[in-house]
């Protein structure tokens, strides 16, 4: 399977575990300029920006450490474009999430980053 058909698959897979959980699945795959988010989910009034990281081998560190300061950037700048093209107010929370998935198991490291950008 290429990389691309497993990153869906990871994704479908979170999706199910958000769901499960109680979370409202906004959009998958949003992407603009600035870059892409993985899943943009509603968790109570907290609009939640996802990103999903799959590892297979733990030798290159695990997934969460595969989102770099840089990633987080393009994240945040895609995030605020969201924001602003589904119209989101400021006052909405939003948080950043990373759901990292291996071979055996699904983690969900809630607020694993700042938001530290604008809306407008």
């Amino acid at each position: 399977m290429d990389t691309r058909t497993v990153g869906k698959e990871k994704e479908e897979l979170a999706c199910l575990y958000l769901k499960r959980k109680g979370y409202q699945i906004l959009k998958r795959n949003f992407s603009c300029r600035f870059g892409e988010i993985d899943i943009i989910a509603r968790d109570d009034s907290t609009i939640v920006f996802i990103e999903v990281k799959y590892r297979t081998r733990s030798d290159s560190g695990t997934p969460e450490q595969a989102v770099t300061p840089g990633k987080r950037r393009k994240i945040i700048k895609t995030a605020d474009y969201y924001r602003m093209c589904a119209q989101i107010l400021e006052d909405v929370p939003c948080r950043f999430d990373i759901i990292s998935v291996t071979r055996d198991k699904i983690i969900q490291f809630e607020n694993a980053f700042d938001y530290y950008g604008t809306t407008s």
